[in-house]
């Protein structure tokens, strides 16, 4: 079986060309085998890339590096994307793709040497109502609530962006203790299905810090979901502005959320290598 290893700003995964090799027949347990970076390929997950239902032209069909299934990632939809172009699959510069949280529009915004470079995602419209996030919170939109968490209280913002995440605001993210209070959040009984942690410092407002705590995968480079999300919770929490730059580990996103509902994002997608598993 081929595989293709791909990032969007370090948030890495491993990606199955299903259009021209068979789907393995138990990807959890394979994502679980390969995301491993000591005895694996390496990486934040497994992504197959998949022929898509009537009028979309792929499936991307995600795991998280725990095995689990996860619902969406922009991190890894960019990569799908310059996959289909660059593969000559769906060598179009509007494609349609269809993941678990439904079909999204993806743009390839910008090109170098006929490859595709940056890519332009519509995330779609926010779940903001706490059973829809899912949360324990009936609240619509769920903003400023507290949590305890072994002897912490926190104030945090939930926002869906196709995947459950929690955003939580701090002064100085750098020296935060993510390791620490992620997986506990995650974890957490306020978050029915699990939550991504995003931890935010303010530079201005229009330009954030961010670190996440991925359900299931630990803490990544990039998370273009966190990213949407954030993004939401400044404007909610009157922090930031509609239009932010999200600086993350592996580089840097750029994010509108738009007066009439979408958030849209704009960021690269590299290829770093290709292999064959035995």
């Amino acid at each position: 079986m081929k595989f293709t290893k791909m990032h969007g700003c370090g948030n890495d995964y491993i990606y199955i060309d299903c259009f021209n090799h068979p789907s393995p027949d138990d990807p959890g347990a394979l994502a679980r085998r390969l995301s491993h970076r000591h005895f694996g390929v390496g990486g934040d997950g497994l992504i197959l890339i998949k022929p898509g239902p009537s009028g979309t032209d792929a499936e991307m069909e995600m795991y998280n590096a725990d095995g689990s299934l996860a619902e969406m990632c922009g991190n890894g939809l960019r990569c799908v994307a310059k996959y289909l172009y660059d593969h000559d699959i769906a060598r179009k510069t509007a494609l349609r793709i269809m993941t678990g949280a439904g079909v999204l529009d993806v743009g390839i915004s910008g090109t170098r040497e006929g490859r595709a470079a940056d890519i332009r995602l519509n995330m779609g419209e926010p779940v903001l109502a706490g059973p829809d996030i899912p949360t324990v919170w009936q609240d619509s939109p769920v903003v400023n609530q507290v949590i305890q968490v072994a002897d912490r209280r926190f104030d945090i913002t939930a926002v869906s962006m196709g995947n459950p995440h929690c955003v939580i605001y701090v002064d100085d993210v750098k020296r935060f203790p993510v390791e620490v209070f992620g997986p506990l959040i995650e974890t957490s009984d306020y978050f029915p299905r699990r939550v991504n942690v995003e931890f935010v410092e303010v530079v201005s407002r229009g330009e954030v810090i961010q670190r996440t705590w991925e359900r299931g995968s630990g803490e990544t480079w990039a998370c273009g979901t966190g990213a949407a999300a954030v993004c939401v919770a400044g404007v909610l929490t009157g922090r930031t502005d509609r239009d932010l730059l999200v600086h993350l580990l592996g580089g840097d996103l750029s994010l509108q959320y738009l007066a009439e509902g979408p958030v849209v994002l704009t960021g690269p997608a590299e290829e770093v290598f290709s292999g064959e598993l035995s």
